[in-house]
C-alpha cells in the first residue's frame, strides 16, 4: 500500500485520488478555522504559491476533533479559508484523524509516520521524545506530513511548527527526481 492507493472528497464534494499527486512533493495537513493556529494558512499559501511550479502540492483536511475548532460545513470551511487566507490549495471534505472512524488515510500516516519531527524556533532540526506521547495519534490541529516524490512519508511536523520553518527540508524534496 502507497499514498497513492487512497482517496477522498474535496470540500466541493469531487473526488480527489491521491494518486494525482504522483510524482509531486505533498503536503498533509489537518487544519481547523477557529484555532489559535489558524494563522498558519497564510505561510501554507505562501509555500504553495512559491513552490506549486516545482511540483509542491498541499492538501488541508479540515477536523473538529480538537476543541471543536471546526465546526463549519465544507463550504463554510472553503469560504472562510478562501475570504481570510487566500487558500488556494485543496481542501478536502472535513474528516476524522483520530479513533476508529478516522480517514484511512490518517490511519496510514499515523502508521507512517507515528513520532512528531520538527524545528526549534531557530530553525534547527528537533526530535521530539516519544515517551511523553502516548500513541501515535495526532496530538492537535495543524500536524503536518511531508510525502516525497515517491509517496513515501517522510517527516511529520508537529502542529506548532510553522510552515515556513519546513521550506528547506521542502526545498531539499523538490529537487530530487522520481
Amino acid at each position: 500500500m502507497s499514498i497513492y492507493s487512497f482517496h477522498t472528497k474535496s470540500s466541493k464534494r469531487e473526488e480527489l485520488p491521491l494518486e494525482k499527486f504522483q510524482g509531486e512533493v505533498l503536503l498533509i495537513v489537518n487544519t481547523a478555522s477557529k484555532c489559535g493556529l489558524t494563522p498558519q494558512y497564510e505561510e501554507l499559501e505562501e509555500l504553495y504559491n512559491t513552490h506549486k511550479e516545482n511540483g509542491f502540492e498541499i492538501i488541508g483536511f479540515p477536523c473538529d476533533q480538537f476543541g471543536g475548532q471546526e465546526p463549519g460545513t465544507d463550504e463554510e470551511i472553503s469560504e472562510f479559508c478562501s475570504i481570510n487566507y487566500g487558500v488556494s490549495f485543496p481542501l478536502a471534505q472535513k474528516i476524522e484523524v483520530n479513533g476508529e472512524t478516522a480517514h484511512p488515510l490518517y490511519q496510514y500516516l499515523r502508521e507512517q509516520a507515528p513520532a512528531d519531527e520538527g524545528f526549534d524556533d531557530a530553525g534547527i532540526w528537533q526530535k521530539e521524545d516519544r515517551d511523553m506521547l502516548e500513541s501515535s495519534d495526532i496530538q492537535w490541529n495543524f500536524t503536518k506530513f511531508l510525502i516525497d516524490r515517491k509517496g513515501n512519508v517522510v517527516h511529520r511536523f508537529g502542529p506548532t511548527v510553522k510552515p515556513k520553518a519546513m521550506e528547506q527540508v521542502i526545498e531539499q524534496l523538490l529537487v530530487r527526481t522520481v
